[in-house]
């Protein structure tokens, strides 16, 4: 009895099948990216000792693991972070060359000489949750922004937020030099020093 050859399968067409697929899930895979804080390092220098710091101008702020508040020594709530930072910023208590002619503060001794000075410092445990840590952070930053905006406003005319957000813009059709110079100069009144320290372990 004669052998029947088994028919042979045509896989001439396999390879641009398995191209189309491939070309299919790199089109519709979407790749996760990482969310997180936007900050801008600061540029690579040669070691030098940093400048001493009166005790004054350093505004501390502890986070323990429970969330809990520790703003200069005192318990407090977040809700008051943001009022107790833009009084600590704002405050214009130095005199002379320190003095702050366009700071509203009560100008108390004891506190910040100026917002030029003035440094937070933001320190938390490694049991600290990630989200009071941003809770923190967002309250300390619309301290700077509400201080910022009053300021361009009085100077400009426009909130400092808008400036920053038409200057971003791709498509904004004005002066971007300008309104980069006005940018800088509210900067210069009210930079934003945001120390944040090494976690600690207890």
């Amino acid at each position: 009895m004669a052998r029947r050859n088994a028919p042979e399968v045509n896989a001439g067409s396999m390879a641009d099948i398995a191209f189309l697929l491939l070309i299919f899930f790199l089109v519709t895979t979407t790749i996760e990216t990482d969310i997180g804080i936007n900050r801008k390092l600061p540029p690579i220098q040669d070691q030098q000792d940093p400048p001493p710091l009166k005790e004054r101008n350093i505004f501390i702020v502890l986070i323990n693991s429970n969330g809990d508040l520790l703003v200069e020594d005192d318990p407090m709530e977040l809700k008051d972070l943001k009022q107790s930072a833009i009084q600590f910023l704002d405050n214009g208590g130095g005199t002379g060359d320190e003095k702050c002619d366009y700071c509203r503060g009560p100008r108390d001794t004891s506190s910040s000489d100026n917002p030029i000075k003035a440094v937070i410092s933001l320190q938390n445990n490694r049991l600290t949750k990630y989200s009071d840590y941003i809770a923190v952070q967002n309250e300390l930053i619309a301290a700077y922004n509400f201080l910022r905006n009053r300021e361009a406003n009085r100077l400009f005319g426009v909130d400092f937020t808008e400036m920053e957000k038409a200057y971003k813009n791709p498509e904004y059709q004005g002066n971007k030099d300008k309104l980069k110079e006005r940018i800088q100069v509210i900067k210069d009144m009210y930079p934003q020093k945001l120390s944040e320290a090494e976690p600690k372990r207890t």
